[in-house]
């Protein structure tokens, strides 16, 4: 359990320069064992008594965390490479600075986190108080697991809350240097409690009585499966699932710039970001000349040692994510989807494959209805408006969407009809702290990052005072 108790031994990987308590690890949980009462107890203390500190004395402490985030970047980046294996080239910008712009956000927010005065007739009024929820249960994916770990801390802390975090079994280590900094940093120990462990471990978290809340991040199928668990309990969820996005490339495009958006939104992190664009919908009129360009710049694409900064396309993060990547490959190929180029497994040790590209894919293909999670981008033809939005539209989820066109009319037309929680117009995926994230449909509830997060870490008491008498029917 992340940051307390005594140091015995720890875990390094190569050229890492602060080490890891290997105390923080924490029990693998069962639903049989007492280790899920001890963190709820745990987290239930260390909770109180930071309710108990102003929001200013919280944000001080949040903001004083992201400040160390920041002075030790490049060791926690390099911490994110060997857990992902994604190229320390994206890690040095991507990964720990998002952190850290959780952090100081809300820990700016902190402080601001009052009620409010509603005046009534007859000098009666009624005031309002935000109230944290108590111990929330964070359950993160193994492609951003300091990102992750520090969206969900980061709100629920600012609002009074503690937070039990389950990383991916996947990608263990990173939520525990956070741990580490938030100690640091002045919270309480408990306070962020990191517990390492496989499905069971979540699901029994998520059950368990002390918990008021879960925030998941992870597929569509494990959601359900939580979100269904947190209310026969009625505890407040916040989901952020999948995805299969549509982005859009209208024929008055500018070329390189959706191309750009393009290659970020399908092969940024080897594909592995469930907000990617992955159903690109190309104007027939420029398809081809889409397709020549974006081979030729994924041309330039260097595959290599993750820790090597010239290198910006690393391996699938384990074998059986790899696995599925290259079966929808075999997949798209089947249904007659055309490969313009890519989609080989590489031949070296790791979880290599080529980054793909299909063209002529149909609406009706799997390639183009399912979340692949992997370097695969299809690349679909429309003529007209109103279909593109349509078929667009046809599907789950409903996590994302982009427009690329010079026509700003159209543009704004085009993304007030898409289906989707997190929309761009002339750009792909990028999150910034200030802006809400989310899904709607199979995609998931609740948001993730901005002041709307806040609303989802906490609850509003409501007090009516009366300044006169009371009086009744009898």
């Amino acid at each position: 359990m992340g940051g307390s108790g005594t140091l015995d031994t720890a875990i390094s990987p190569p050229g890492l320069g602060r080490d890891i308590p290997a105390h923080a690890v924490g029990p693998a949980l069962t639903a049989d064992n007492w280790a899920g009462d001890l963190l709820a107890t745990s987290a239930a203390a260390a909770q109180a008594e930071w309710a108990a500190l102003t929001g200013t004395e919280r944000g001080r402490v949040l903001r004083r965390a992201a400040e160390i985030i920041r002075g030790r970047n490049r060791e926690l980046s390099v911490l994110e490479s060997f857990d992902t294996g994604k190229p320390l080239q994206e890690t040095l910008v991507a990964d720990a600075t998002s952190g850290a712009d959780a952090l100081e956000y809300f820990g700016g927010l902190a402080g601001s986190l009052t009620g409010e005065h509603i005046p009534l007739s007859g000098g009666d009024f009624v005031y309002t108080v935000r109230e944290p929820l108590g111990v929330c249960l964070g359950i993160g994916a193994w492609n951003y697991p300091t990102q992750i770990a520090c969206w969900k801390a980061a709100p629920a802390l600012a609002c009074g809350n503690a937070m039990i975090f389950k990383p991916s079994e996947t990608t263990p280590l990173c939520a525990l240097k956070i741990a580490e900094i938030l100690i640091e940093a002045g919270a309480p120990a408990g306070l962020f409690n990191v517990v390492q462990g496989f499905g069971e471990t979540g699901a029994m978290l998520s059950g368990h009585p002390g918990i008021a809340k879960v925030s998941l991040t992870g597929s569509v199928p494990t959601g359900r499966k939580v979100a269904a668990q947190a209310a026969g309990a009625m505890k407040h969820v916040t989901m952020e699932l999948g995805g299969k996005s549509p982005l859009i490339i209208f024929d008055d495009a500018d070329l390189e710039s959706a191309i750009s958006a393009a290659i970020n939104g399908n092969f940024y992190s080897s594909g592995q970001i469930c907000s990617n664009g992955t159903r690109v919908f190309v104007h027939r009129a420029i398809k081809e000349a889409f397709l020549a360009r974006l081979a030729e710049r994924l041309g330039n694409a260097v595959i290599g040692d993750p820790m090597d900064e010239a290198t910006n396309f690393g391996p699938m993060t384990s074998a059986a994510q790899l696995d599925i990547a290259l079966s929808y490959v075999a997949k798209g190929v089947a249904e007659g989807a055309r490969l313009v180029m890519g989609g080989d497994r590489i031949d070296r040790p790791g979880f290599w494959m080529t980054p793909a590209i299909f063209a002529d894919v149909t609406d009706s293909m799997a390639i183009a209805r399912e979340e692949i999670f992997g370097p695969v981008m299809s690349v679909l033809d429309f003529e007209d408006e109103a279909d593109v939005i349509a078929r667009a539209n046809d599907t789950e989820f409903g996590l994302a969407g982009g427009v690329f066109t010079r026509d700003l009319a159209r543009a704004h037309r085009v993304i007030g009809q898409i289906r989707a929680g997190s929309c761009y117009i002339n750009t792909y995926n990028l999150t910034p702290v200030e802006a809400p994230f989310g899904g709607v449909k199979a995609s998931g509830v609740g948001r993730e990052n901005s002041k709307e997060a806040i609303n989802h870490y906490s609850e509003v008491k409501s007090v009516y005072v009366c300044l006169g008498e009371t009086e009744a029917a009898f």
